[in-house]
């Protein structure tokens, strides 16, 4: 019989050749896809460097869906490191984009800045709230948080669902369901197709490294993921360290709603995350909860999205097949972590080592 025995931990070299040939053999793979679907691999991969690289138009759209899978990325980083899975990162993005909402609804006429840094700060403190409260419950009566947080996607869902199909739906849309879009003193200033959304994150990057390689709560919810109990005893506070984690985990994934409200789509609307809260899960664990990887991974990441967006409308492919692609190269992206961290062993090697 055959056991999964887990490795010694990778060397660099190895690691660099594992995911280079994973991404081969996804290439590889899909290419049957590409021509079953009649187009030409070659040209069709050389299509997806263009929809990313093209031109300074879709550099900017590639950009526009990095920054967001970023800033996810980042906030799941911080809770995933001290072990608290947040798994709730589209919740926190919706509550995110209704806290903007609701201050323009509320303030409408305050000028630019000023309407910027509130919106920032409300869908920051909305973010953080909504994961603040399966943290308190965690800390205190030890409930799951992976369900916890799961299931508050849906409750956030099911509220900016019920805003938009009735209490704030637009009365100028004809009867469509409808928010009204943000008015020209809520949206993020941009040029060239690069919007302020960039600067935030370069922002973010910088100040998330700090805290959680330099500053003393990020050496506590490291410390915490490692082991509670010696949490505990080198005297952490371990309610006090859940919760701050939960506060920016689930604040830079409100913020993320802000963004997208202020700087992509213009107006809340129940599709506005595109699934990006989850994308984020895998990217961040890809990079092994480290924030430069996260970088790297999230723009390799919004290249396949960007790409694969691109190809779908050059080369007249069906939207299905452009997904397949992606969850392929995804595929062999995960199962190559799987080949860097364990191995397969018989029973009679087994006895042998053991």
């Amino acid at each position: 019989m055959l056991h999964i025995v887990k490795k010694e931990v990778p060397k660099t070299r190895e690691k660099i050749i594992v995911r280079l040939s994973a991404v081969l053999a996804a290439l590889a793979v899909a290419s049957i896809i590409v021509l079953v679907a009649g187009a030409n691999p070659l040209e069709l991969y050389i299509g997806i460097v263009q929809g990313c690289f093209g031109s300074l138009y879709r550099f900017a759209a590639t950009i526009e869906k990095m920054v967001p899978l970023l800033v996810l990325s980042l906030g799941v980083l911080v809770a995933f490191k001290m072990r608290f899975w947040n798994i709730g990162a589209e919740g926190q993005f919706l509550m995110g984009a209704v806290g903007t909402t609701l201050v323009v609804r509320l303030l409408p006429d305050l000028p630019l800045p000023v309407m910027l840094v509130l919106m920032i700060i409300v869908s920051f403190l909305f973010g953080a709230v909504w994961l603040m409260i399966p943290a308190f419950f965690k800390a205190r009566f030890g409930t799951n948080e992976t369900l916890f947080t799961l299931m508050l996607n849906y409750i956030a869902l099911t509220l900016v669902t019920a805003l938009q199909y009735d209490f704030w739906k637009d009365p100028a849309a004809n009867g469509m369901p409808k928010i009204a879009n943000l008015p020209e003193n809520a949206l993020l200033p941009s040029a060239g197709g690069f919007n302020l959304s960039i600067l935030m994150a370069v922002i973010i990057v910088l100040a998330m490294y700090y805290f959680m390689n330099r500053s003393k709560i990020g050496f506590e919810i490291a410390v915490l993921g490692e082991s509670e109990n010696t949490a505990r005893y080198i005297g952490i506070n371990v309610t006090r360290t859940i919760i701050i984690a939960a506060l920016v985990s689930g604040g830079l994934c409100g913020m993320v709603g802000m963004m997208q409200t202020t700087g992509v789509s213009g107006a809340l609307s129940t599709e506005i995350t595109g699934g990006l809260g989850f994308t984020a899960i895998i990217v961040a664990w890809l990079s092994g909860l480290k924030v430069p990887f996260v970088v790297v991974n999230s723009f390799a990441f919004a290249v396949l999205l960007q790409g694969a967006s691109y190809i779908q409308t050059a080369f007249q492919i069906p939207g299905s097949v452009a997904e397949m692609i992606q969850a392929i190269i995804l595929f062999f992206i995960l199962g190559s972590e799987f080949v860097l961290q364990y191995r397969l062993v018989s029973d009679k090697t087994k006895s042998e080592v053991a």
